[in-house]
């Protein structure tokens, strides 16, 4: 039944049952007077999806799982000319093994496909939704921690074009070990240049890691066979970026995030807090050489996509699982907002965690550097055809604000389990015991000696 979110559908014939006047409730309890099989809450989205009206959630219900009965009510709908959602096209699409399996989109050009239901978010986008993830008493103190936190945050600077703009939200990394703080400072950079607001992971989001991590796992699992390229070892979040948006207005344009230290198919956790804000998604269309240009991969006008959006509504509390699928395949953002409605803690603002694993194999000093010196970035072909899912890295200096890149490129070489090929004669030697590791949130240690201290930690 959760094929039914948020369609419109055909008015049937002017004859109600009921009046704009009559309550919700009443609604509810005709249609399932007439569908007891029925479970409440997918009633309640097929009303909401039929705009309150019970003759055209009627017909919807019958047009789609019973065309054969005949009432009263409005005849069903006509066929469409895509699939009905949930049909094998539908799932290749999903749990496709082929970046270049490519299926009609579910919405067109222009429109927004609302999706409330978790299994129908599941169903229809490279997501989980969980809702009511943690106990409510911890959510609400994890809330207020980061919110006390949120004033040290930073807008990062970077080059669109000719311009140099400003993050439309605030942001902070958050790391485990003052060792890991001096790594993300001086090797790891993001958008070209270093970051100098990088934190330690607070009380609350480590006991939360712990949680998040066998959770991602667990719906990993559950999400079926591993795609080429995706890491068969334990998901192990050990960065998290949180970021903060202070109200309605403030959003993040249409992007896929960096897969430079994540690697190929990567998986984030990220958990909502406060006010409720649209998440939106969207298919990446493919197009011929001529009309692609593989320098904007990440273009966020995003015109060449084919289908429309679907956006995913993320109310405090809530768990979205972005699979292996998400960023190669797909781009995200989180829209402006006309209005919302305050949070009893947090007011008009949203805390979001994204939970990061950070690929030892893919620590700086292994990427290559470009010839400007910088280092590169990793980077999927996602529009162009015939080199659709191939990886590069590049130069990302023409990026960073007051820097110009030197046009370096070089394909990237993976295995079937994502790791790179330099890679390789390290596990033959049996590794580098000097290399420079990432302490994972749930390891509640630091160095022996080490004092964290600062507000730069």
């Amino acid at each position: 039944m959760d094929r039914f979110v948020s369609r419109k559908r055909p008015r049937g014939p002017p004859t109600p049952t009921t009046t704009d006047e009559e309550s919700t409730d009443l609604k509810l309890a005709l249609l399932m007077s007439l569908f007891p099989t029925m479970t409440l809450d997918t009633l309640m989205e097929i009303l909401i999806s039929s705009n309150g009206c019970v003759e055209t959630a009627s017909s919807t219900i019958k047009a789609q799982t019973q065309p054969q009965i005949q009432s009263g009510f409005a005849p069903p709908a006509k066929k469409r000319a895509t699939a009905i959602p949930g049909t094998p096209a539908i799932q290749t699409c999903l749990t496709s093994t082929s970046p270049t399996t490519i299926t009609k989109p579910l919405t067109k050009k222009g429109q927004t496909l609302h999706l409330y239901s978790p299994s129908s978010i599941a169903m229809h986008t490279p997501c989980t939704l969980i809702h009511n993830f943690l106990p409510p008493s911890l959510a609400n103190a994890l809330l207020a921690e980061l919110l006390s936190e949120s004033p040290h945050f930073s807008r990062p600077h970077f080059q669109l074009f000719d311009r140099t703009v400003q993050s439309p939200h605030s942001a902070s990394i958050y790391v485990s070990t003052p060792h890991d703080h001096h790594s993300h400072t001086s090797e790891y950079t993001y958008g070209g240049t270093y970051r100098s607001n990088v934190r330690q992971i607070t009380p609350h989001m480590r006991t939360v890691a712990a949680k998040v991590q066998r959770t991602v796992n667990e719906q990993i699992r559950a999400r079926g066979p591993k795609l080429p390229f995706q890491s068969p070892l334990e998901w192990t979040p050990n960065a998290a970026f949180v970021n903060c948006y202070a109200g309605p207005t403030e959003s993040v344009g249409w992007h896929s995030d960096e897969l430079t230290y994540l690697g190929p198919r990567p998986v984030i956790g990220s958990l909502s807090l406060g006010v409720e804000r649209e998440f939106r998604v969207r298919k990446i269309m493919p197009v011929d050489g001529d009309n692609a240009d593989n320098n904007n991969e990440n273009n966020n006008g995003g015109n060449d996509e084919g289908g429309g959006q679907i956006s995913i509504h993320l109310p405090h509390n809530s768990l979205l699982i972005m699979h292996a699928e998400m960023q190669e395949e797909w781009k995200h953002a989180i829209v402006p907002a006309r209005t919302v409605i305050p949070h009893p803690i947090s007011g008009t603002a949203r805390i979001n965690i994204t939970y990061r694993w950070y690929r030892e194999s893919l620590h700086p000093r292994y990427t290559p550097r470009c010839r400007c010196g910088e280092h590169t970035v990793l980077r999927c072909v996602q529009r162009k055809r015939e080199n659709r899912g191939k990886y590069m890295w590049m130069c990302y200096a023409g990026f960073a604000p007051g820097k110009k890149g030197c046009g370096f490129f070089q394909w990237a070489e993976f295995d079937d389990d994502g790791e790179p090929v330099w890679s390789q004669r390290g596990k033959e030697s049996g590794g580098d015991e000097n290399a420079p590791r990432l302490r994972n949130f749930v390891e509640n240690r630091v160095d022996d000696g080490d004092e964290v201290t600062g507000d730069g930690v």
